[in-house]
């Protein structure tokens, strides 16, 4: 099952994010926010933007969430999508499904495109954004050092929307109805 995440999922959400800070260079976050400041980040993300959670049972397995891309105004179709899964899901359709329920959201809100960043090499998570239609935009060089040595990132892209000689504005996640939102949510 696949819903809107609410502050109260702050500290399940931290921890599935805490060993890609810890143990991976995935994320470039160093160290491991508090859950205050967590769940500010995830109440304010909120509060504009989807953020979802897949539940398996009564336990959060993955999230995905998508966030401001540019902070000029021009940019403002634009997004940033992140995904994190605990392990034992890779492989199991929960990424897909989160992704493809966030993507459905953001085309709704009057978004048209989505950006993602990998740290390379990391084969696996590029395969899977190109499989979902993102493609390969460019690389930033040493842009980044963790654990001990300098990484690059690739930026992928997917456009989610065809575009409009003028586009309408962008709505907040909080101005879709209930009806759309479940709608959309539980079509994944």
């Amino acid at each position: 099952m696949i819903r809107v995440a609410t502050s109260t999922d702050s500290q399940a959400i931290l921890d599935i994010y805490a060993p890609y800070i810890t143990d991976t260079a995935i994320t470039f976050e160093t160290e491991v926010p508090d859950i205050s400041a967590f769940t500010q980040r995830v109440t304010a993300i909120c509060a504009q933007y989807p953020f979802l959670v897949y539940l398996e049972g009564n336990d959060i397995v993955g999230y995905a969430y998508a966030s401001q891309h540019r902070e000029r105004a021009a940019y403002r179709y634009g997004v940033d999508v992140s995904i994190y899964v605990l392990p034992q899901y890779h492989g199991s359709g929960v990424a897909h499904r989160l992704y493809g329920c966030l993507f459905e959201l953001l085309k709704m809100l009057g978004y048209y495109n989505a950006y993602a960043a990998c740290t390379v090499p990391n084969d696996k998570s590029i395969r899977f954004h190109q499989k979902l239609g993102f493609t390969l935009i460019g690389t930033h060089h040493n842009t980044g050092y963790k654990l001990g040595k300098w990484h690059d990132v690739v930026w992928l892209e997917k456009v989610l929307s065809e575009y409009k000689e003028r586009p309408d504005e962008i709505k907040g996640i909080d101005e879709l109805g209930e009806e759309q939102l479940q709608a959309v949510l539980g079509g994944f």
